[in-house]
């Protein structure tokens, strides 16, 4: 066997491991199964990858990198707060919507690996919020917008967009959704969500 990984099929299983991620999740995947996905076997797929959790890891870091960059120049961008609002909410959802693991992923790896928030936070592309806290703190000033810190508010921002995907079984059940009608639901927060914020804050 080469020892010289291929990029194609790299990002071949890579796809594939995401579609069964999102069909069975981390624990009901099987490695055969991203394997019969991918188009490779079993071999192969642990010679790019020794475990499953080391190819989530990977899956989570691809999606990563592309949603990173979005939100970090919404937040940077000289958009105002209320449209800044609503494009980080807007895209965050729909990008969730399409990556719908990601967020318990997170959960699961802060709760068994403290490292993994600091590796993460390394990454080049995390989002810096600096532009975003001191844009809310001139707003507070000019009395635009109510008093209220922005760490604070963008802890609001944060759980109202992600706590849906977390808690998607408990909240089907608790508002007797089907899938379909709470993908709706999800659909219809990222207008929803942005507007409770902006009415919270505005004056």
């Amino acid at each position: 066997m080469s020892k010289t990984k291929d990029t194609n099929t790299e990002t071949t299983i890579l796809n594939a491991a995401e579609t069964i991620f999102q069909q069975k999740g981390m624990d009901g995947a099987r490695m055969q199964e991203i394997a019969d996905e991918a188009g490779i076997n079993k071999a192969l797929l642990h010679y790019y990858y020794r475990s499953k959790q080391l190819l989530f890891e990977a899956v989570f870091k691809s999606a990563f990198s592309l949603l990173a960059p979005q939100m970090n120049k919404i937040l940077n961008d000289d958009s105002s707060v209320f449209d800044k609002i609503k494009n980080f909410t807007s895209n965050y959802i729909s990008f969730v919507m399409k990556h719908p693991y990601l967020p318990n992923f997170i959960i699961q790896e802060l709760n068994k690996n403290p490292e993994f928030a600091i590796n993460i936070l390394a990454e080049n592309n995390f989002p810096n919020i600096e532009k975003f806290k001191n844009q809310i703190a001139e707003e507070v000033l000019k009395e635009t917008i109510k008093p209220i810190k922005a760490d604070q508010l963008f802890i609001n921002i944060l759980s109202l967009n992600i706590f849906p995907f977390i808690a998607a079984p408990l909240f089907k059940g608790f508002l007797n959704l089907s899938n379909e009608e709470y993908q709706l639901m999800l659909e219809n927060r990222k207008t929803e969500v942005a507007e409770f914020i902006i009415n919270a804050i505005k004056v």
